[in-house]
């Protein structure tokens, strides 16, 4: 039976609560992408959610709260974990700190990991219904694993419509890219994901900040597998010139352009069309060329999930 899709109301919002208590599925909305919840609390439903998605149950996922208030009862934060909270919260950005001994989520969902990836999400919906549901819930990309992520409910109904319970629709993602994911368990922060908020704003609040390496086998954090975000159809990346057999993914002026991510080369609008755009393009061709994204800001963390897709 497939998924029942149902527009953003109290109703939904009762629906969903319902479900999650019942230790069911439900993909919800944020600003980012959709995300696939489930009672971060409960061991048989995170395990559902793993079976749901084809996820590798080595690949930690992240709580969603609804405040600051409810990640400090899961998390260890110290000085610097407090700050970029204070600073971004509400929004884009997931904080990895020590999972407390007193907190509530599943090992399963930490991945037997003595940390916790913690976001608190901007979108109106989803904070209303963590506020409701009272416990916090994991929710990552509502989609198999390794395929794009996405950025509409139709795009959910796709992949898991036979296999969760409820898709929350609120039309499409208003950033349609993944979480910035920041690592504060040591003394420098370590940037572990590009994301929505680019490095920049990143060290204009913080400081120095490390860069990542990529974890093919035992990433630390969501979103550090190699192989992520890939298409069906093969890809080529920063082509000016794509062979007659591909699609081209254009960007800025780009000529010939079967769909192009921002015409005006606005990598914040390229960001919110990536996901979508590429699906639309598996649909129909074997092979994708994309043309060159500047690799700075939100270009840098497109031309990360670009660059996971072809590996």
């Amino acid at each position: 039976m497939s998924a029942v899709i149902t527009k953003v109301s109290n109703d939904s919002l009762d629906q969903a609560t319902s479900i999650l208590d019942k230790g069911g599925l439900v993909a919800i909305p944020t600003e980012t992408v959709y995300g696939l919840g489930c009672d971060a609390t409960n061991s048989i439903a995170v395990a559902n959610l793993y079976e749901a998605k084809g996820r590798p149950s080595f690949n930690p996922l992240i709580t969603h709260v609804y405040d600051g208030n409810a990640a400090i009862q899961q998390g260890v934060f110290n000085a610097m974990a407090l700050s970029l909270a204070e600073e971004f919260w509400p929004g884009p950005v997931t904080i990895v700190v020590p999972f407390k001994s007193s907190g509530t989520v599943c090992e399963l969902a930490r991945a037997g990991l003595q940390t916790i990836a913690i976001r608190v999400p901007e979108h109106e919906f989803t904070r209303t219904l963590l506020q409701r549901f009272a416990k916090p819930v994991v929710a990552p990309s509502a989609n198999i694993s390794g395929r794009l992520s996405p950025t509409k409910p139709e795009h959910v109904l796709q992949d898991l419509g036979n296999r969760i319970d409820l898709i929350i629709d609120d039309g499409p993602c208003s950033m349609g890219i993944e979480s910035t994911v920041v690592d504060c368990t040591s003394e420098i922060p370590r940037l572990l994901r590009l994301g929505a908020v680019p490095l920049n704003e990143l060290e204009s609040h913080l400081g120095t900040v490390s860069l990542f390496e990529h974890e093919a086998s035992s990433p630390s954090s969501p979103g550090q597998l190699l192989k992520h975000y890939a298409p069906r159809a093969t890809l080529r990346l920063n082509v000016a010139n794509p062979n007659p057999n591909e699609a081209l993914l254009g960007f800025g002026k780009t000529t010939n352009a079967t769909l192009n991510l921002s015409q005006d080369g606005n990598v914040r609008e390229a960001a919110a069309n990536l996901f979508a755009m590429l699906r639309e393009l598996d649909r129909t061709h074997d092979a994708i060329a994309v043309a060159p994204i500047p690799d700075v800001g939100l270009g840098a963390a497109i031309n990360d999930r670009l660059w996971r897709a072809t590996n």
